[in-house]
Order: C-alpha cells, then structure tokens, then sequence
C-alpha cells in the first residue's frame, strides 16, 4: 500500500520589540539570568498585564503579508499547564478568537508553486528558560525569555513532504525577517518549529494518527526529522502496526525521533477567556495603515529583478535573500546603468569579502555609490576588469573611492594603439620559437602571448587591444 505524509507545522517567531508583551522589561538576548523580570512576567500575584501596541501591529502585518483576514475582535485565553519555568502557571495567547486566519504563502518545490494554507496566527507570550546542569542533579530556571513577544504561525495540513515542509519554513522565515518584525535567529530560538506529521493511505481522505515533534532549531534538522518520521510511521503501518499519538523529540546526533510524552489536545489545556485583559478591537484605518508600510515582498522582488534587470533567476535568489542585499544591488544596478555586470560584482566580491569578514551587508566598506563609480571605470576603458580586482581589494581594505585608488596607483588602462603594439613586437621577437610553434598549429600558445603582454604592462594594457593586435601579427606571415 502507498502512503501519503500529511504535515502541519506551527512555526514560533519572537517579534523585534525592545520590550515585552505584557510588561516593560527588556526583550534583550543573552543577558544574565534573570534580569530582565519584573512582577508581571515572574507572574507575582496581583499585578496585571498592559499590552503592548507594538506586538498587534507587527502581527497584523505578518498577517496582511500572507493573505490572512484580520479579525476586527479578537480576545486573549490562558492555556493551563505546569512547567517549572512557566510561572503564572499558564500562558497567556490566543484561542478561539486570534487576530489573524484563512492566509496562505506560496513555496517553489523543483521548479513548480504549491500555494500552502495558514490556518491562524495568533499572539502569545513566551516561556521561561529551563538550564540543566550537567554536572549534578540540579536545574535552574531564567524567566527572561517569559514573556516574550511571540506570533504562532499555524499551517493547514496541506504540506506532503520534508522539502515541501522546509520550503514553506523558508518561506515564512524571508518573510518575516523583510517585515523587520523578526530576525530569524534559529539558533537564539527566535524562529522555531514545531512539526505535526500523519501518514494515510494515497487517495484516502481521513487524516491518519500523528506525531508531534519538537527541538528542531535549524531548517537541515526540520528536514532530516521529517524524513526519519515518514519511513518510521510507514514501517510500522506497513508491519500491521497502529502509529501511537505523541510528541517525540529529534535527537540530530543520533538522527533519530525519541518519544517525550502523550499528545496532548486542546481539552487537555483547559483554555478558558483571560479575565485580566480585554478584547482587542481593531479598526479598518488601522489596518489600512499598516497596509502601507508593507514592502515589496521577497518572491516577488525576485520575480521582478528577473524581468526589469535580465538577471537569471539564481542570481535574482541570491540576490534577494534580504532586503538590505537587495536594495544595496538595486542601487549598484540603478548607478551603473549594468545590472547583470552589477550583479556579478554584488555576488561574487563583495558578498565574499562579506563571508570571510563575517559581516552582513550594512557593514560592508564598499559602498553601493563606490561599486558603481568602479564599474563606470571599467566600461568607459579606464581600467581592465583585472584591474579591477586590484582596485576593489583596495576599496575593500581602506574604503576610498576607486577614482583616488587608480589615480594614486596609477592604474589606468593603457588603450593607446601605438604603444600596446611596441609592447607585443617585443614579446613576439623575444619569443620567435613559440611564435613559430603557433604558427605550426599550437593554438592554445595564444593564450602565453597575451600573459606576456598583461605582464609587461602591469596588467594595464586594454586586453580587446592586446587580442586584436597578436591576432593580427601572428597570423601575418
């Protein structure tokens, strides 16, 4: 029998606020334990929550960005549970009226578009940090990650693979880092992921028994736990087995799903309405003018780069992997009038120069301006593309304009005819044996004769020039 993956992910991304959902206490990484708390999110009694303004408008605009209708009303639930770095004893979010529903985002899988269904998006808090020692039977707690601001993305059961499923990851992931409402820190837990997974006869309806899984903190993790997860149900469905209703952790070590603990429903959390807190109502103006702060999205920014700027489409992807690279490259393009020239620039030096440095494009030393100053250089014959190489390694260490660098190295490109053709008569007497041998068929000595020239001349001379001229000399006789 062949089976089909169901899956649904529940994505958490913490929201780029300079302070907590329900309180004004800093929402900082990495600072000492327990620092950033204060009455209300240590959850003391008889304090109340005041809601920040900026958590609803960051999440309204993740949700007009995938297509979600807002809720005009939308009301706040406590969902119970017990955990040591859970405080208040529940968690404040969203339940059975959230801000956003009914969205969807669109993944490229080989080529192709799948249009991906979000069920809801709804705010929440944050729990505390629970820190293990390995080294005796103790574990402490940090509550400066309790809360939080977090938005729960939660995805209809509409995805049928692992790259399908990573694919829509990617996808929210570019979004919300363009918003500027999250980094997407997988690896400071401010983009997370939790993954619902069933298997089910191909052609059958009825969704089959699934599995949670959890502690998957990088989209290569996402992937190898869907994939480990698929071929384990499918086993045990195929030996005659049932598949058991549980949330499982992904241990990346050992490349393998480990049971944690039943499965638990939505009863189970005993949610009921947030007593301390009301209703939100949100105002067609409101949304209207959050609506236009949206900017141009990253799928369609790469579909547009490939049309206005006849790019290929890798380099548009590339190109677009944020929206600083892609404005830095538009600026490069727009200045230099020579987007495709630009666009090799943009990915091949200065986002290697950017790999080594380890710096994001903002900290880049070469700016947009100087980039397109230099490419002007290059098309207008006053240095060779070799060297320019030469001259942005050197705006790249020191940050001066490329007009300064050739003019202090005195680099600019030697295109008088007369003495390029001094130059290749030198070298072609200086070197008559391989001038024969050329002459006897041994083409590819061609190539040494230019070397010799770029040599002699520091790299200066006009290479179409060099070209044109040994072309002519050595085929005369």
């Amino acid at each position: 029998m062949e089976f089909e993956p169901v899956i649904g992910l529940e994505v958490h991304a913490q929201l780029l606020t300079n302070t907590k959902i329900f309180c004004g206490c800093s929402t900082r990484f990495g600072e000492a334990p327990n620092s950033n708390t204060c009455p209300v999110c240590s959850g003391m009694p008889g304090v109340l929550p005041v809601l920040n303004r900026k958590v609803v408008e960051y999440t309204i605009k993740m949700g007009l960005a995938t297509g979600c209708r807002i809720n005009r009303v939308n009301t706040w639930a406590r969902k119970n549970y017990f955990y040591p770095d859970l405080p208040k004893g529940y968690q404040i979010t969203q339940f059975a009226e959230p801000i956003a529903e009914h969205g969807y985002v669109d993944v490229e899988i080989d080529g192709s578009k799948k249009r991906i269904g979000i069920t809801r998006i709804h705010m929440e808090e944050d729990a505390g940090k629970s820190i293990h020692d390995e080294h005796q039977p103790a574990s402490y707690i940090d509550l400066n990650r309790a809360g939080v601001p977090l938005i729960e993305i939660v995805s209809d059961p509409d995805i049928r693979s692992a790259e399908e499923g990573v694919g829509y990851l990617r996808r929210l992931h570019e979004i919300l880092v363009y918003l500027d409402i999250c980094d997407g820190n997988m690896e400071e837990g401010s983009f997370r992921c939790d993954a619902n997974i069933s298997l089910r006869p191909k052609g059958q309806e009825k969704f089959g028994i699934r599995a949670e899984l959890k502690n998957m903190n990088s989209f290569k993790h996402v992937q190898r736990a869907l994939e480990y997860e698929i071929k384990r149900q499918q086993y045990i469905l195929e030996s005659g087995g049932v598949v058991v209703q549980e949330t499982r952790l992904w241990n990346d070590a050992q490349g393998v799903t480990h049971p944690m603990r039943g499965k638990e429903e939505a009863h189970d959390y005993r949610y009921f309405p947030d007593p301390d807190l009301v209703a939100i109502h949100i105002s067609d103006e409101w949304i209207e003018g959050i609506r236009e702060t949206l900017p141009e999205l990253p799928m369609e920014k790469r579909e547009r780069f490939v049309v206005q700027y006849d790019i290929p489409l890798y380099d548009a992807q590339v190109l677009t992997a944020s929206r600083a690279l892609a404005d830095y490259y538009e600026e490069v393009a727009g200045k230099s009038g020579k987007p495709k020239i630009a666009s090799n620039w943009v990915m091949g030096d200065v986002l290697g120069h950017l790999r080594e440095d380890k710096k994001d494009i903002e900290e880049s030393p070469v700016s947009a301006d100087s980039l397109a100053a230099m490419i002007h250089l290059i098309e207008d014959g006053t240095i060779s593309g070799k060297i320019a190489k030469e001259v942005f390694e050197e705006m790249w260490k020191t940050g001066k304009e490329p007009t300064v660098i050739v003019e202090e190295k005195g680099l600019v490109q030697i295109t008088d005819t007369g003495a390029i053709e001094q130059v290749v008569d030198d070298i072609l007497e200086a070197n008559q044996e391989q001038v024969e041998a050329y002459r006897q068929g041994k083409e590819k000595l061609f190539g040494f004769f230019v070397g010799q020239v770029m040599k002699a001349t520091r790299g200066k001379a006009n290479p179409k020039l060099v070209n044109a001229l040994l072309n002519r000399k050595l085929s005369a006789r």
